[in-house]
């Protein structure tokens, strides 16, 4: 699979169906990280829930969220943070200035990349005159996960940090550990 997905289908077919499938791991890599809620089936019906939540859930069930963001999250994105536990114990996250890249890589088998921010208005969770235009792939492609996985893990692991030349600002380098 490859194909192209923009604005509100970046909401549906990622965050709405590619996350929360998650079986293993769950990568996801942002510049930006706001606070974002997504819509929940129910027994009642539809109802909105903090995309924390979600990740949450899923450190629940055991699988491995690890997080990159170029900036602290706002006030919001904190106090529903706070909300869960699992979040506190077993989100793995590394605060990186450097990194602008965005991507979410599930179970190393599937992954979008493309220019949305982990926000609302990015990831198409706001309503039609609030979200941002964006776009990006969603594939299943092996010679494009590879290189994307292969990227976020040389992030993680501190590899580009020697040469960043922002380690002075930078909190969570790997490389200091």
């Amino acid at each position: 699979m490859l194909k192209f997905v923009s604005d509100r289908e970046i909401y549906t077919e990622v965050i709405c169906k590619l996350v929360p499938s998650s079986t293993k791991m769950l990568w996801i890599a942002t510049a930006d990280l706001k606070d974002m809620y997504v819509e929940k089936q129910s027994l009642s019906g539809k109802k909105m829930i903090p995309f924390l939540q979600v990740l949450s859930n899923l450190l629940d069930t055991g699988v491995e969220v690890r997080l990159i963001h170029a900036k602290e999250p706002g006030p919001a994105f904190r106090q529903d943070f706070d909300k869960y536990p699992a979040l506190w114990k077993n989100l793995e996250r590394v605060l990186c200035p450097r990194v602008h890249f965005k991507c979410i890589i599930a179970d190393g088998k599937t992954a979008y990349f493309g220019s949305a921010n982990f926000t609302g208005a990015g990831m198409g969770a706001k309503s039609d005159g609030r979200r941002n235009f964006e776009n990006g792939i969603l594939t299943d492609r092996p010679e494009l996960i590879e290189p994307l996985s292969a990227q976020f893990d040389n992030v993680w692991s501190g590899i580009l940090c020697k040469k960043c030349g922002r380690r002075k600002f930078c909190t969570d380098c790997p490389v200091d550990k």
